[in-house]
């Protein structure tokens, strides 16, 4: 059996605001634009509120589903947590552990979001990092934030470029964040998530032209989630079905059916990262007991790519092939990273060897 006939696959796209927090656009109208551009879904995430849930806007638009969270933080604007499939929002007068616990308590799953900013190129957007590492009760981080790691890379010298070319500046998710979500993963399961962090803020040019920095639809071309999933999407926006697709998406980013790609370089669709043993497939997210016999095997869309093999969070092989395979020599938590040239494209979850 082939894997890539075995599961289902769906891109979306995780993490923006809308004009009910402090993004420039209508939720209907982003889902619209997601619906442009391809995806299959997308996850609102205003800071603090769930209007849009509870205004009746989770639904399909066209063939995309968008799905609404919110982001929450504390009282100093910092520790930013993406909280989804909750009803109602959480104080943010709360310490963030205590906020991640209730997410948890209220059925939902969250992630830690940019949770090493560092930027420093403009003050009024200072960094939002995540401090209060002091609790297990997440389910996973956002390993890679488009609009944090462009405003990191922002200098004097290369700002013009990077407004007009915002896609070319990014350039990988930030090492410390990869070293904190291996480490993390050697005593449980934490999720890798990729989000783009939209807003489509307006900015006054020259004192009579508005402009959007970095449209919805731009973002959308950038940093994806892929889920896989054995069951499909129906495009139906009755309650039901909205139900049942939401639940499709918050099973499969709890249990790290996923992977993140930088769409800018390619359509990553169809990358798999697997184990196939006793006629059983075991792909991300999946635990497997160690044996002799067992090895990693990577499928990689258009024939490209190099693969660098990471075990423990130390890369331990860099393969050079279409189907790739390396031997498992030992237990340990296993991922991949994909690369086109220098420039990183994919980034797999791990599967648990023990």
């Amino acid at each position: 059996m082939d894997l890539t006939l075995d599961k289902y696959e769906y891109v979306g796209a995780v993490h923006m605001h809308s004009n009910f927090s402090d993004g420039s656009g209508d939720a209907g109208e982003i889902a619209e634009i997601a619906n442009e551009v391809g995806l299959d879904f997308i996850i609102l995430t205003d800071h603090n509120t769930l209007r849009a849930l509870h205004e009746g806007f989770e639904g399909f638009y066209g063939k995309t589903f968008m799905m609404v969270g919110c982001e929450i933080n504390d009282k100093e604007n910092k520790n930013h947590y993406i909280a989804l499939g909750i009803d109602e929002t959480i104080s943010t007068r709360l310490p963030a552990k205590e906020y991640v616990k209730e997410v948890k308590e209220a059925g939902g799953i969250g992630f830690l979001a940019h949770p090493h900013e560092k930027r420093n190129s403009m003050k009024e957007h200072p960094p939002y990092p995540w401090t209060e590492w002091d609790t297990d009760d997440f389910t996973g981080i956002e390993i890679w934030n488009h609009m944090s790691e462009w405003m990191e890379n922002l200098t004097e010298q290369n700002k013009y470029q990077s407004f007009l070319h915002p896609l070319k500046t990014i350039v990988s998710p930030p090492e410390e964040t990869l070293r904190v979500w291996d480490k993390l993963s050697l005593k449980r399961k934490v999720v890798g998530i990729g989000g783009i962090d939209a807003h489509a803020h307006k900015v006054n040019v020259l004192g009579f032209v508005e402009v959007e920095v970095f449209p919805y639809k731009v973002l959308f071309k950038s940093i994806r989630t892929h889920i896989l999933t054995d069951k499909n999407f129906v495009i139906d926006s009755g309650k039901d079905n909205i139900a049942a697709t939401k639940e499709i998406i918050l099973s499969a980013l709890k249990y790290g059916n996923c992977f993140i790609s930088n769409s800018y370089h390619g359509d990553a669709s169809g990358f798999r990262f697997y184990i196939e043993k006793d006629n059983k497939f075991y792909g991300m997210g999946d635990t497997v007991p160690f044996d002799t016999a067992l090895t990693l095997k990577v499928l990689l869309p258009g024939n490209r790519g190099t693969v660098k093999v990471i075990k423990n969070g130390v890369c331990v092989s860099v393969l050079r092939d279409n189907q790739s395979k390396f031997d498992v020599d030992s237990p340990g938590v296993y991922r991949v990273e994909v690369y086109l040239g220098e420039k990183a494209w994919i980034f797999s979850n791990h599967i648990r060897i023990e």
